[in-house]
This record gives C-alpha cells, structure tokens and sequence, in this order.
C-alpha cells in the first residue's frame, strides 16, 4: 500500500453501485437503527472499488437461526456482521469460531468459507482494548468492571483476560440483572487463567478503576444509568460502548465529575481492520492499518469533534 493510495482515503458519502453480482454482505441485529458499520464499509467498498455492500437487517432473536441458515443459501451473501442481541446465540448455527470466540461464546462476524462452512470470528474485545490505548486509559493490572453479560461484554472480558505485551487485568468482575448469566460468562473468561474473573450481585462500582457499560442501558434516553457514577472512585475511568444519544447521561454523570469517560465509537473504529481481513479485503485492512482519520471523521459525532476543536485534542491522529 503506498502513501497516495493511503491518502486518497477521503470521505465519501455515496453509496457505492449494485450490480447482479454485487457481493451482499448483512449485518443483523434487533434493535438496528443504531448501527454505525454501513456508514464505515460501504464508503470503503467504493473507495477500494470492491463490488460488495453491506446492509443492516432486523432480525428478531426467534427467528434468527433460520435467517442465517436461509440467508446463506443465496450464493451473493458472502457474510454477516452480528450486533445485539445475536452475538451469543448466533454460534449455535456455526461450523466453527476463533479461539477467542470459543473463550468468549460469541461472535460479531460470519464468513462463508469455499466449502460452505460458516465460521465466526470476534473483533469487539480488541477494538476496545485498542481504544483503551487511544484514549490513554489503563487496563493492565487494573480492576475493571463491566456492566452486562451478553456478548459484547463476554468479549470485551475475553481480551482483557488475554496475555498481551502490555500485561492483562488483573481482575474482571461482571454484572447482569439476569439471573446467573454474569456467573455463566464469568466461569468460561476464569478458563484463561490469567486473570481473576467474578460475577457480582450488583453494578456498585467502588474499588473499580475502569467501569464499562457493555450493557444496552443507554439506547434509550429514560433508560437508567448502568451504575451510580456518584460512587466511582476518584480517579476511576468509565467506558460507554452505547453509540447512541451521544454523549449518553452515564457519559455526562461521569465527566461532571472530571472523570475520564469515553464512549464506544472508538472501538468499532479499532476493530475494522480486523473485519475486513476476515472477510477478506486485505488492501482495506492494510490501509486502515496505517491510517483510520477518515473513518473516524465519518462516525464520531459532531460534539466529539467540536470537543477536539475545544480540548486541542487531537482525535484524527493514528495511534
């Protein structure tokens, strides 16, 4: 990839063309509206002059292993991008996952290989660990809580829990008002051994140095804060991936307190490479590697933007 191919990485708000044998790519959630991967993908199908498009489908949670099985009988569906709240159960319908998948016991894609197989793969922990190092937020030996047990949270403990160069936590504690489900999660994550894993009765966030709202509190305004921000230690740091309503009010709780808090937009920005490797667009994957402004203009909201011209932070500068 040279450098002008790189630069010419610019926004582009058209849709790219379809054609009969344009490449379908879905992505499937119940709620959908608030999904941001159209509006990232299909600039950079264009761009690259890949002839694909990915396309956002409500799909209740009762019929989803039905439209996966039926969808991927149409040969132009290459592959499904998965979000709330199919990342669990989707990998009942699948051939086989990643590793970190299996750790996790979710998924937030689906590739059809040559022979028909379906194989799930999982990016969301490491885009958010990723972001973690963008916004200069620690995580190695620190303990995090994650309010909700469902599939991103499962993922985002997943890659925490991982040895990596920069250390792991060294405890993940994870809340769920659904009985035993944080339990259930956290007995597959203690399997990693390289972290203490545990599930609590509440989302009481004392003690915690980073507390994450992997919970789908937020996608609504009248929906109540994940936790009691006014109980956060000092100094503590708090991630909301709700990329909905920004800045949501548990984000507006914790930064009127001069707490680091951050919402999720990053962390789909950090996984993107990965998905596109995975579904095969190697000169995608290569370009983003080295340089993401351009999907970061696309999606952060124009108060983070603003916020950027206010702080002098420099939000579009590669990591």
């Amino acid at each position: 990839m040279n450098d002008q191919r790189i630069n010419s990485l610019v926004k582009v708000t058209s849709m790219p063309p379809v054609h009969g044998d344009t490449d379908v790519y879905l992505i499937l959630g119940d709620p959908i509206e608030q999904v941001l991967a159209p509006e990232i993908f299909n600039p950079l199908f264009a761009r690259f002059g890949n002839d694909a498009l990915l396309v956002p489908v409500q799909v209740a949670p009762q019929h989803l292993h039905a439209f996966v099985k039926a969808a991927f009988l149409a040969k132009n569906i290459k592959g499904m991008w998965v979000t709330i709240p199919h990342k669990v159960s989707v990998m009942e319908v699948l051939d086989r996952s990643s590793d970190l998948a299996h750790l996790a016991g979710a998924v937030n894609a689906i590739r059809r290989n040559a022979d028909g197989t379906l194989e799930g793969g999982l990016f969301d922990g490491e885009g958010f660990v990723r972001s973690l190092d963008y916004f200069g937020i620690p995580y190695a030996g620190k303990k995090i809580l994650i309010v909700g047990a469902g599939g991103a949270a499962a993922a985002i403990g997943a890659s925490l829990v991982q040895p990596r160069a920069t250390g792991c936590a060294a405890e993940v504690a994870l809340f769920d008002p659904t009985p035993g489900k944080a339990a259930e999660v956290a007995a597959r994550l203690q399997l990693a051994n390289t972290a203490r894993v545990v599930a609590l009765s509440s989302s009481a966030p004392e003690g915690f140095d980073l507390v994450v709202n992997a919970s789908p509190l937020g996608l609504k305004m009248s929906d109540p804060l994940p936790c009691d921000v006014d109980r956060l230690d000092p100094g503590a740091a708090l991630v909301d991936i709700v990329m909905k309503n920004y800045p949501t009010p548990v984000l507006r709780a914790a930064r009127a307190r001069g707490l680091h808090a951050e919402p999720g937009f990053e962390m789909l920005i950090q996984q993107a490479h990965l998905y596109m490797d995975f579904f095969g667009f190697h000169e995608i994957a290569a370009a983003l590697r080295q340089d993401t402004r351009t999907i970061r203009q696309q999606i952060y909201p124009q108060a983070m933007l603003d916020e950027s011209t206010e702080t002098g932070q420099e939000f579009f500068a590669t990591p």
